[in-house]
């Protein structure tokens, strides 16, 4: 007899329990629909965590929270925890099926986030790699262009440069000569003709220099 009262006030106190948690927990899982309704994805977030608090093996809260990390945060992390979670409460629940589809995708984006590579379909690295091809075409066409050109314009650009670069400047000095000068900068006084045809437009009387005047010395 004691032991059926003791059953029968256990029973009465497990419902009043249960009804008490009930309408907490219905309230808190409509609130979490209308914050994710309203776009407050995360309060909808806490609210369902808060949800499963009470019941931990509700497998619906699980689904929508990997549907809210999944889709809402770009957290794919979080969305394996709830979408295994889900497996394991419900393994042959009617979303069982999509559940193991995401867990197979989100477990690629987890490790592709990890590793810091792109995971593209192969029509798209097709697509990619018939760029790359045309763009090094382009390229090496570019420079063989480039090479025509500047072997062509080097010759030039040489004979110019080595106009710009041989050619001194020389202040005359008192008592200097055309043929001092010659040696001074060729080790030679044979080369002073050299020297006048540079300057002929300054010198006036090649057998007598001006000191200050400056001549320019033609390239050795």
């Amino acid at each position: 007899m004691a032991r059926t009262m003791f059953c029968v006030m256990m029973a009465l106190l497990t419902a009043g329990c249960d009804r008490m948690i009930t309408p907490r927990h219905a309230q808190q899982l409509k609130d979490a629909e209308a914050k994710a309704t309203s776009g407050d994805f995360a309060r909808a977030i806490s609210l369902y965590e808060s949800a499963l608090e009470d019941r931990p093996t509700d497998a619906e809260i699980h689904y929508k929270l990997a549907l809210l990390y999944d889709d809402k945060m770009s957290d794919p992390l979080n969305a394996l925890h709830h979408f295994k979670r889900y497996l394991a409460v419900a393994p042959n629940g009617r979303r069982a099926n999509d559940v193991k589809s995401f867990v197979q995708r989100d477990e690629v984006a987890l490790l592709t986030s990890l590793s810091g590579d792109a995971v593209i379909s192969r029509a798209e690295a097709t697509r990619l790699r018939n760029e790359n091809l045309s763009l090094r075409k382009d390229l090496d066409e570019a420079r063989g262009r480039s090479h025509l050109a500047t072997t062509d314009s080097s010759p030039n650009d040489a004979k110019t440069k080595g106009r710009a670069t041989s050619k001194q400047t020389y202040v005359v000095a008192h008592g200097d000569t055309l043929a001092s000068i010659s040696r001074k900068f060729y080790k030679t006084s044979t080369r002073w003709k050299q020297i006048l045809d540079a300057n002929r437009d300054i010198i006036d009387n090649p057998k007598k220099l001006a000191a200050g005047q400056t001549l320019v010395i033609p390239g050795r």
